[in-house]
Formats: C-alpha cells, structure tokens, sequence
C-alpha cells in the first residue's frame, strides 16, 4: 500500500474516532444535566375549584383570606365588616351628610369635613373630625373635634378648635342613631 493511501485511512479512522468520543461526550452531558426546577411541570391540585368565587369561599374556610378585623391571638378565622355594617359609622355619615366631607377612610376610621358655613355668617366656619375609637357603641367609641376658623377678611383667619354644643350634641346623636341601627339589625337577625 502507498504512503498516502495509508495517511488516509488513518485520517479518516480519526475522524471516525473523534466523532464517536464527541457524540458520546455529548449524549452524556447531555443526559446527566438534572431538569431545573422551574422547567419542571407542576402537579396540578385537583382540589382547587376552578371558578374564582369558588375558589375565593375555599381559601376563606381555611382561614388564607385577608381579614379586616378579628385576626387576634392566631384565630385563622376571617371577618369582614363593611362600612355599610357598622352602625357608629353609618350614623356619622348620616348625620353629617349636609356638610361636604374632605377625607373618609372606614379603614382608618376617621371621617374629616370641609370648612363649613351657614348663609347667615360667612366668616365664621366649622370642620368637624370623627374618629372612631372602636365598633361598640359606647361614648368613648366616638372622638369629635371641631374647629372654629374667623375670619376677618379673607386672608386674615384664625383657626382653633372649640369645645362647643355641637360636639356633645353631634356625639350623643351619633350614639342614639347608631344604637337604633344596631338594634334594627338585631331584629332583622331574630326574623331570618
């Protein structure tokens, strides 16, 4: 056999034997890579309801839902109380509902009127601020300010709170409005 005949040949058993090594050191890195986690499929929870509402009533029963109020001491049950359920703060709205209102946050319990005035005296306005102490309907659930701004020209104002009848008067309304709403409920309760 010739020189080059020979040359090639074990050019080409190389080759060979350089692709073998090279397919079989790929086949193997390629089957020991682990599968990362997040490409894994996920198993599905067949106990999960598929409608939201449904799903939304589950996690409520087991105590994951957000709760607005009764979260004390780990009880893992959930509560909400709307605005619309609480009498102290439906008697407030209700009672100062002929004022404009600047903030109201049933969240964070305070309800803050605009200045306000009666046709008679322009210079002389109120601001009422309710705050909310708690839901029982009690005298120390319920703080009222109220401000008194005088003014002598419209630039010239002085503003101070007052301790006046409005506030006694707006505070003991509240209570009485508030307790008939409660009782009400009640009543509502027995009858279903």
């Amino acid at each position: 056999m010739s020189l080059i005949y020979k040359k090639s040949i074990k050019h080409c058993i190389f080759k060979i034997f350089c692709t073998f090594f090279i397919t079989i050191f790929i086949v193997l890195s390629i089957s020991s890579c682990a599968i990362p986690e997040f490409a894994k499929p996920k198993k599905v929870d067949k106990s999960v309801p598929h409608a939201a509402k449904e799903r939304a009533r589950k996690n409520i029963d087991e105590g994951r839902g957000v709760s607005l109020k009764g979260m004390v001491g780990g009880n893992k049950k959930t509560t909400y109380e709307f605005s619309s359920s609480n009498p102290l703060w439906r008697a407030s709205l209700e009672l100062i509902d002929f004022m404009p209102l600047t903030t109201v946050d049933y969240s964070g319990g305070i309800i803050i009127t605009d200045w306000y005035s009666d046709s008679s005296n322009s210079n002389d306005s109120i601001k009422i601020t309710v705050r909310f102490l708690s839901n029982e309907i009690q005298s120390n659930s319920v703080k009222i300010i109220v401000h008194n701004k005088k003014c002598k020209t419209n630039e010239n104002c002085s503003i101070s709170e007052i301790d006046s009848k409005i506030k006694y008067e707006l505070q003991r309304s509240i209570l009485t409005k508030a307790a008939q709403y409660d009782l009400e409920s009640k009543n509502k309760k027995k009858k279903n």
